[in-house]
């Protein structure tokens, strides 16, 4: 038996999680001589590094003293749940990296609170130690709050703590040690997280994430959590459901470094990848065929949002992507199930649209965004929430929304999320900064941002994750204005834009191309209005004194995928494609859209 430690890892994000592992590989030399080595080395994904957050768990080892150290990074957010409840099962243990500055904060709640319910045996390390304004006393203090509000046994209060900085590479269980390397925290590890042990008795390994590889297909990762398993033994596989069926694995690999290493055989508690078994899944059981038993069932939380997704109808159809049909994007929506947990596909009964349901917008819009960049063209409707029934009464998702602002900008922020039905649970300072945490319904957040960060000249940084469900808390009344639409097809002119500024703020740039029913822009009034955006200036030979003078255009408002969500209303979409994110109205044409509307007024009449 090889002595084997498991520890996930887990921060808020930018709490230097993923510069810390850097580091710890670099200082181990488990990068290949002729391997690159480059920053942020787990964030593998483009959508990772270009975003700076973990959305795909990752599994390598670290060799510290004849002990095989398996690390588990999770990712930080909550709309990422799902994955983060596989993950935690093959650990024993969790490194809390917190913040020597910023503390505990709700996203990194949410992991801890999954962690500490599994019984896992908590190390917390203060990273960014060598930051001017560190308060670690504090931030200890925090901590302690934090797990006795989770409410934890008293031998979980009792963790280690060792201090660190990730960018600089060292760590210290004191303030006043000499600051070396990372081997303190390897050391704290070794010494306070279990060994697995062998368990004795017939094999038991679950699958907590799939690879896919065009080759060999899908790959099960997963911990073996009773006996060994072995290449030649004769496994059966037992599905969610409770079925049982004999099955085969070709090749069977253990992590090395990041490396999957060959073997035969793996040991008790450890983790490796299972290669042959084609229809393995998520929370599958590979156990000894002559006596089967399954592992517990993981639990995934419920997803809050759902959105539509449809085939893409606009006058652009086909332009610009290289999946556009209905059965393209059913297949993509349905692979995405094999390894997200925490996705549902609902076909509606249009077969070209699909309701889509989700952990929160964040955790939708990842997928949109790895579909566009394979080349998929589709539509998506206005994000709702899910409701549910309790006790007979309509209830709805409830966040917890932590905002940090300047003092100064504190009543505006409260103000504007009580507006949202949002109700102040706490207030601290921290520095110069306030500090408050609200509850608040999920769809009192969509579209907040935007309008806190307008309100507070950029400085309030807010996060949000789910809390539970409430009765419902009443209407909130639509703050958005009304939008400019296109009336024609056909590229935009200068002159036209800047003869229509004073009616709104533009979305689009001069010279591009827009088709009628396209949302261009935000009117100042709270109604829609038509602007012909392609209006070209009369070239007669008449002039009018003054009339020449040169534009003065503001600069387009461009919306990220999230922003685009969070803008639209109820009858508009957002059309993507692999080169653009285009807000258009449901109904492109202006008599259609002027039927639906009346047909809205006199639907509550009836």
């Amino acid at each position: 038996m090889r002595d084997i430690r498991n520890i996930a890892i887990i921060a808020h994000v930018d709490h230097g999680k993923t510069t810390l592992v850097d580091q710890l590989l670099k200082q181990r030399n488990i990068f290949r001589q002729n391997q690159v080595v480059r920053e942020r080395f787990l964030d593998s994904n483009d959508l990772e590094r270009e975003r700076g957050i973990t959305i795909l768990s990752k599994n390598i080892s670290i060799p510290y003293d004849k002990i095989k150290i398996n690390l588990i990074d999770t990712p930080g957010h909550a709309d990422f749940g799902g994955e983060v409840e596989r993950v935690l099962k093959m650990a024993d243990g969790v490194l809390l990296l917190v913040d020597a500055f910023e503390g505990p904060m709700p996203q990194t709640r949410f992991v801890l609170e999954k962690a500490l319910h599994l019984n896992l045996k908590p190390i917390v390390v203060i990273n960014k130690i060598d930051r001017p304004d560190i308060r670690p006393e504090e931030v200890i203090d925090e901590i302690y709050d934090l797990f006795i509000d989770l409410g934890v046994h008293e031998d979980q209060l009792d963790f280690p703590i060792v201090f660190a900085s990730g960018r600089a590479g060292w760590a210290v269980k004191n303030l006043k040690d000499k600051r070396k390397n990372l081997d303190p925290l390897l050391e704290t590890i070794a010494e306070h997280i279990k060994n697995p042990g062998f368990e004795p008795g017939s094999l038991q390994m679950q699958v907590t994430t799939l690879d896919y590889n065009d080759y060999v297909g899908r790959i099960g990762i997963g911990r073996v959590f009773r006996g060994e398993l072995k290449l030649s033994d004769k496994l059966a596989l037992i599905k969610r459901d409770g079925s049982v069926t004999a099955c085969a694995i070709k090749q069977l690999f253990v992590f090395e470094g990041l490396e999957r290493k060959e073997t035969d055989r793996v040991d008790c508690g450890d983790i490796c990848a299972v290669v042959g078994i084609e229809n393995i899944d998520i929370g599958d059981t590979i156990a000894d065929m002559e006596n089967p038993e399954p592992l517990s069932l993981i639990a995934i939380d419920e997803p809050t949002i759902s959105m539509t997704f449809m085939v893409n109808n606009s006058p652009f159809y086909g332009k610009e992507g290289k999946y556009v049909t209905s059965r393209h994007l059913r297949d993509r929506l349905y692979k995405e199930l094999e390894h997200n947990v925490a996705l549902r596909v609902h076909e509606t009964s249009s077969p070209d649209s699909y309701k889509i349901s989700g952990r929160g917008i964040l955790h939708l819009s990842i997928l949109i965004e790895n579909m566009r960049r394979e080349g998929y063209e589709f539509q998506i409707g206005q994000p709702k929430v899910i409701y549910k029934e309790i006790l007979g009464k309509k209830a709805e998702p409830i966040e917890i929304l932590v905002v940090e602002v300047p003092s100064e900008n504190a009543g505006r922020v409260i103000d504007m999320v009580g507006q949202r039905r949002g109700e102040m649970v706490k207030m601290e300072s921290k520095g110069n900064l306030n500090r408050i945490e609200f509850h608040i319904p999920s769809r009192g957040i969509m579209g907040l941002r935007n309008k806190m960060l307008t309100a507070t000249s950029g400085q309030a940084i807010m996060h949000h994750r789910f809390y539970q469900y409430e009765y419902l808390k009443g209407s909130l009344r639509n703050e958005r204005n009304g939008v400019l639409i296109s009336m024609d097809e056909g590229g935009s002119t200068a002159y036209a834009i800047n003869l229509l500024q004073d009616r709104g703020r533009f979305f689009i740039d001069p010279g591009e191309v827009v088709y009628q029913g396209q949302i261009v822009g935000l009117n100042n009034k709270d109604i829609d209005m038509e602007v012909n955006v392609q209006r070209g200036k009369k070239l007669s030979n008449m002039r009018a004194s003054g009339s020449d003078k040169a534009a003065h255009i503001a600069p387009a408002i461009k919306f990220t995928l999230e922003e685009s969500l969070e803008f639209i209303n109820e009858d508009e979409m957002v059309e993507v494609t692999p080169e653009s994110i285009r807000m258009r109205k449901l109904h492109l044409d202006p008599h259609t859209r002027k039927r639906y509307n009346l047909n809205k007024l006199e639907a509550p009449k009836k």
